[in-house]
């Protein structure tokens, strides 16, 4: 009874998939004391539960498989006694295994528990229920409808068998959003739904509800989803490119730059007659680049000078080839009159044989072949023979040219040809070596022009400089004695102004002297009072005055544009404005702002030319003495 308790612990605690879900879940692990038992088939179990005469646990009812295919008599208890190993009634060899169910069948889904709750599926003729389509990369399902009271705990006790939870985000309400580790895990999840979870052995409606499993759309998911894509892009990339170079046909190397050092290395290699070929395309680049300058010109001179020396070795390659393909002719003319007489031979013995002691001894056929081979040997010799008198008559064409060849004229035309092949080659030496010292005059002269341009340069930049400063301060002086200038011509109109001013008071001065003189002596003589010297004061003073505004009026010239009458008025506005007067720099900074143009020394003439509506007064002691111009137009109309 042990035996069959623990059988029967081992047969309720395993959860039960279709052979959709199988990859995943029917790898999972069970205790030792557990049946090792395939769930590829869905009714295994429910049929080894029949056999042992169990039904499984909160399943009321009938037995899922009948009666007629189980073991009869069959204890479970039997190896407790005998010490014999249970004869497993799934293996297939001894007929008790039904017929696999067809395909069509509907899934028959059995009940699933757990430590803290119970899972019962639902009715099979109730259609599954539905899910969304399947997100890209999904790794998170929804699950809805789980009961009120059911905790964290509880719900990766239950899902944590369909593989590695990452996280759990349970809601307030009844569902929650499960993360796994794989992708192929959501599918045995997805198994779940449509089970009814009941907490326990409660009938509590909280502690119950149906489960509602289905795909959910996650950033996470899909981001890692795109990043293995992008992955297997990169991947897809790399394999392409790898295939595309190693089909590639492989490119020519590169030249290099030209330099002084590739030049002498150059040089070198195209004295090495195995390095020749390579080094002439260098050459031939970089001429055709346009490196030849003139402190290059001897460099190229030289290699061109030994791509030229090349050329005796490359003649004398062309007669030693020569040499061979005559003596290549000869043999071939040999062994072709070899062949020609073996022919000749033929031909005999073909003739020998037609003639009548016996010919008239091979029969009719004999005599048919004989007569074939013969005309083909004929046809054959005539032709070998045509070919080498071909050959004989082109050596006798050379030999015709070549004729006098032995003739001591021509070995004297040979010795001279040798003489001025001699003299030709001393005079190339001799050209190259003149032209090679014009090239070292060149590169002397163009350094020496160098170093005088880089002189001269310098010198011109200084003299540049120099000349620069001067005009500077040229220019700067200039302004100055223009600006002292302008002030000397000031200054001089008014010393100008102040000599009249004074000769006219000195005269008025003498007047007046004569005219007291005068009063004093009609007083004396008269005798008249105080009040009438008083009132001739008066007239005196009345008459300096009006000398005086005569004198103004005199100094006062009328205005001369219509610029000017501008000008007055806005600076009579500008001081009627400020009544305790403004400086000339006051009065200059805000008429800058109307006319750029305009300079302070000309705002102070205009004003000292009309002293009946502006006057000058200084205000403070010592350093903070200060000239303000005031506008006193008003205070003539209210004198009058």
């Amino acid at each position: 009874m042990m035996a069959a308790d623990t059988l029967a612990g081992g047969i309720l605690s395993w959860f039960a998939f279709p052979p959709a879900a199988a990859d995943g879940l029917g790898s999972i692990a069970i205790d030792a004391t557990q049946l090792n038992m395939s769930v590829t088939d869905p009714t295994a179990w429910a049929t080894a539960m029949n056999n042992l005469g169990m039904v499984p646990v909160g399943l009321p009812g009938q037995q899922l498989v009948s009666d007629s295919i189980c073991v009869p008599g069959f204890d479970p208890g039997l190896n407790m006694m005998t010490g014999i190993t249970p004869i497993n009634p799934m293996i297939p060899g001894l007929g008790l295994v039904p017929p696999p169910p067809p395909t069509e069948v509907a899934v028959v889904k059995e009940i699933i528990h757990c430590k803290s709750c119970t899972l019962f599926p639902q009715n099979p003729n109730l259609p599954p229920p539905s899910t969304r389509e399947r997100p890209p990369g999904c790794k998170t399902v929804f699950v809805g409808g789980l009961p009120e009271n059911a905790t964290e705990e509880i719900i990766q006790e239950v899902f944590e068998q369909c593989g590695d939870i990452t996280a759990i985000r349970k809601s307030k309400k009844n569902f929650c959003h499960i993360r796994f580790a794989e992708e192929f895990m959501v599918d045995k999840a997805i198994y779940l739904s449509g089970y009814r979870m009941r907490l326990g052995s409660s009938t509590d409606k909280k502690d119950s509800g149906r489960l509602h499993v289905d795909f959910a759309q996650a950033r996470d998911d899909f981001y890692e989803w795109e990043c293995k894509q992008r992955m297997r892009a990169r991947e897809e990339r790399h394999r392409r490119k790898l295939e595309e170079d190693r089909l590639r046909p492989p490119s020519p190397p590169p030249i290099m730059h030209y330099s002084e050092h590739e030049a002498a290395l150059l040089a070198e290699k195209l004295k090495d007659d195995s390095k020749f070929s390579e080094a002439i395309t260098v050459l031939l680049s970089w001429i055709e680049r346009g490196e030849v300058n003139r402190r290059s010109a001897n460099h190229f001179y030289s290699m061109v000078q030994s791509a030229n020396s090349h050329v005796r070795r490359l003649m004398n390659e062309k007669a030693t080839h020569e040499q061979e393909m005559e003596e290549a002719k000869e043999n071939f003319k040999n062994a072709l009159t070899g062949i020609l007489t073996q022919f000749e031979q033929i031909v005999a013995v073909f003739n020998a044989s037609t003639r009548q002691k016996a010919w008239d001894h091979f029969s009719k056929a004999q005599r048919k072949n004989i007569d074939i081979w013969r005309k083909h040997s004929e046809e054959l010799r005539n032709a070998q023979s045509e070919q080498l008198m071909g050959i004989r008559r082109e050596e006798e064409m050379e030999m015709s040219d070549d004729e006098n060849c032995d003739s001591p004229t021509k070995k004297m035309r040979v010795d001279e040809s040798a003489l001025a092949a001699q003299a030709y080659a001393l005079k190339e030496e001799n050209d190259s070596l003149r032209w090679q010292l014009d090239a070292y005059r060149n590169e002397v002269e163009l350094l020496k022009q160098e170093k005088e341009q880089l002189f001269r340069t310098e010198e011109n930049l200084t003299k540049d400089q120099q000349v620069q400063f001067l005009q500077q301060t040229m220019q700067g002086m200039q302004q100055q004695l223009l600006t002292i200038q302008e002030e000397l011509n000031n200054k001089k109109s008014e010393l100008e102004q102040a000599k009249e001013e004074q000769s006219h008071t000195q005269a008025l001065l003498k007047v007046l002297q004569e005219q007291l003189k005068g009063t004093k002596e009609l007083v004396e003589t008269n005798g008249h009072s105080h009040e009438d010297t008083n009132e001739i004061n008066v007239l005196t003073v009345a008459l300096v005055n009006q000398d005086r505004e005569n004198n103004t009026e005199k100094r006062s010239q009328g205005l001369k544009s219509e610029k000017e009458a501008l000008l007055i008025g806005i600076i009579s506005t500008f001081l009627h404005v400020h009544p305790f007067g403004a400086n000339i720099e006051y009065l200059w900074s805000y008429m800058q702002q109307l006319d750029s143009k305009i300079s302070a020394n000309e705002i102070e003439m205009l004003l000292m030319r009309l002293p009946r509506m502006f006057k000058q007064e200084f205000t403070g002691v010592g350093a903070t003495l200060e000239k303000r111009w005031k506008l006193c137009a008003f205070e003539g109309i209210k004198t009058t």
